[in-house]
């Protein structure tokens, strides 16, 4: 009986999966509050779905991607690591990031914000999440906002080459299945360059893209401290690292009208990804593998 009022009532429950990892930098993966919370907020979602019987107009997949939409970069990019474009660029620009996405509460109040102030930011999103949450992927490129393979499990350990290729490609089917989307910019799990994703992304042709200005919101740090951190590490041609998902994000929600605010006071434009690198005039890259070469 019980079986069939399911069916009737058009409620599926699926099994969340969540995959937990150590801490690294850059990162911290889902507790098992966040597993239970992800659970309970899909099943709700579902639910509002069923009763409904039809999606929404804003986040429907043919108003979102009617064809294919294709994030890429210059070929000057692909199979290298990026953190920045150095001076000098076109424009006094920055790039906002948001990684271990899309994430209930946390991702829609992100967007929200980015709403009010008329911004585009770059998404690096993880696989299983997409999975989970498709209609927040929608919500992010319907409203402009340039998405990333940020692979399926976000796991640190060593992978073969089997693996890691699953873990990249596994994503992209999710991101093309739910948005129309197919993308280019990849960011390795904790900025990790060796545990076999970063080079199946290099042979093909991926841009590996890290970061100059790192948050360190997943340290949880106060607000205050958290925009202090945005702002003394911010230079014109910057990537800004930030997190809307995987684990609480209330801090970066507070902290982040206060840091748009302040590089607006800067003179800084706000860009996507793509569109940083599309500033990039005559100087050298700055990739963290220079970098390490340099003893920086």
């Amino acid at each position: 009986m019980a079986k069939r009022w399911l069916k009737s009532a058009g409620i599926i429950c699926i099994p969340v999966a969540v995959v937990l990892g150590s801490f690294g930098i850059g990162h911290v993966l889902m507790r098992d509050t966040d597993k239970h919370q992800i659970q309970s907020k899909y099943a709700a979602v579902l639910s509002a779905q069923a009763i409904a019987k039809k999606p929404s107009s804003t986040l429907d997949v043919k108003s979102v991607a009617p064809k294919p939409i294709i994030f890429s970069v210059l070929q000057k990019f692909q199979g290298i690591v990026t953190s920045q474009i150095q001076p000098p660029v076109k424009d006094k620009v920055i790039a906002l990031t948001f990684d271990d996405g899309p994430a209930p509460k946390y991702t829609q109040q992100i967007l929200e914000i980015l709403k009010q102030q008329n911004i585009k930011a770059t998404f690096f999103c993880v696989g299983e999440m997409v999975h989970y949450f498709p209609q927040l992927a929608k919500q992010e490129v319907a409203e402009g906002h340039v998405l990333g393979n940020h692979t399926w499990h976000h796991w640190l350990q060593k992978m073969n080459s089997e693996v890691a290729k699953n873990e990249i490609e596994s994503t992209a089917t999710a991101i093309f299945e739910a948005t129309g989307v197919k993308t280019s910019l990849f960011r390795p799990p904790y900025g990790a360059l060796n545990n076999g994703v970063a080079d199946y992304a290099k042979k093909n042709n991926y841009a590996i893209l890290m970061w100059s200005d790192d948050s360190e919101d997943y340290r949880r740090p106060s607000v205050s401290k958290l925009v202090n951190n945005v702002l003394r590490e911010a230079k014109p041609g910057g990537m800004v690292l930030m997190h809307d998902g995987g684990g609480n994000r209330a801090q970066t929600v507070a902290a982040l009208p206060k840091i748009i605010d302040a590089l607006k006071k800067r003179g800084y434009k706000f860009v996507t990804v793509p569109q940083l690198l599309m500033q990039q005039q005559t100087a050298p890259l700055t990739t963290a593998l220079d970098k390490l070469k340099k003893g920086a």
